[in-house]
């Protein structure tokens, strides 16, 4: 199995275009060497050459111009990307599905929450329905029913399991102050041939029992790094919401809840990466105490461009 990390960065990527806090504008300054990040997006592959794209950010276009595995290899109109699985219906997840449109019609994996969305508060998929077209494959991830296995056409040697999670609907969602099942998922992908299993969950409001058992059975997770403090944004004065506001579990925790950190050092996957990383984050300088205190506790922090083989 491969993947490769096409964009790290949360809502905005990092710099953003109108933010000029202490990090966007180290980010800004080509000293300080702190890679540019765009919002959050990963491809994934059982034999590097066909892909499937795990949430689609408005990034995708520049994105897949930086991934050569992801260019058109095939007559004049190609492309390997086969599918899209969304993650929930956030604006920084799915937008990018907009500039698939000239391409086939896109096979997308969602659950019927998602669904919803998208064709109500975000008419997204109706618009495509104009273009090219949209193949829906539900996940019947909704109510009672917190897990489902499926497959991927093509992709004979990948089993994946769609998993309800903590975590918000998108602001615009009428779930936003009433979750439903189905809202959030996180992915699980197990690779027949290798036997490894990879755990994807870019949001993630909280690790419980259950979120970290499923956690603990993978040799590789990615997951939610949005933010190092829950009231990062309201200190630094770039906005009023906390990171559970937001649904995100930050990396330090507070009293009574403990933070992606604890959780991850309860993980026994031999790769422990954050992704979604705010620009608000000092996650973001490689250099800084933060990242070291990260390597501590054997945690890696997603870049674009980052590859994995499991």
């Amino acid at each position: 199995m491969k993947i490769v990390v096409l964009g790290s960065g949360a809502g905005g990527g990092s710099p953003q275009w109108n933010c000029n806090c202490a990090m966007c504008a180290a980010q800004r300054d080509p000293a300080r060497g702190i890679p540019v990040r765009t919002q959050s997006s990963i491809a994934i592959s059982q034999d590097g050459e066909d892909w499937i794209l795990l949430n689609a950010s408005p990034d995708i276009g520049t994105q897949l111009r930086n991934t050569p595995a992801l260019w058109p290899k095939q007559g004049l109109r190609h492309t390997p990307i086969k599918a899209v699985i969304l993650m929930d219906a956030q604006i920084d997840h799915a937008t990018g599905l907009l500039s698939l449109r000239e391409g086939p019609p896109i096979h997308l994996h969602i659950t019927p929450c998602v669904f919803e969305d998208l064709t109500t508060g975000l008419p997204i998929l109706s618009v495509l329905e104009h273009y090219c077209g949209v193949r829906w494959h539900m996940l019947p991830v909704a109510g009672d029913q917190k897990v489902a296995e499926f497959t991927v056409d093509g992709f004979d040697q990948l089993r994946f399991r769609a998993i309800a999670i903590p975590g918000k609907a998108p602001p615009y969602s009428p779930h936003r102050h009433n979750p439903t099942v189905g809202d959030n998922i996180a992915l699980s992908v197990l690779d027949l041939r290798s036997g490894q299993r990879f755990f994807y969950a870019p949001g993630l409001g909280e690790v419980g029992p259950l979120e970290l058992g499923w956690m603990n059975e993978a040799d590789c997770v990615m997951v939610d790094g949005t933010l190092w403090t829950n009231d990062e944004m309201i200190v630094r004065g770039l906005g009023s919401k906390t990171g559970a506001d937001m649904g995100h579990l930050p990396q330090r925790g507070s009293p009574g809840q403990p933070g992606m950190i604890a959780a991850l050092d309860r993980v026994e996957a031999s790769r422990k990466i954050l992704i979604h990383i705010n620009n608000s984050n000092p996650i973001l300088d490689g250099r800084g105490p933060e990242c070291a205190e990260l390597a501590e506790h054997g945690i890696e922090v997603a870049h674009d461009g980052m590859e994995i083989t499991l």
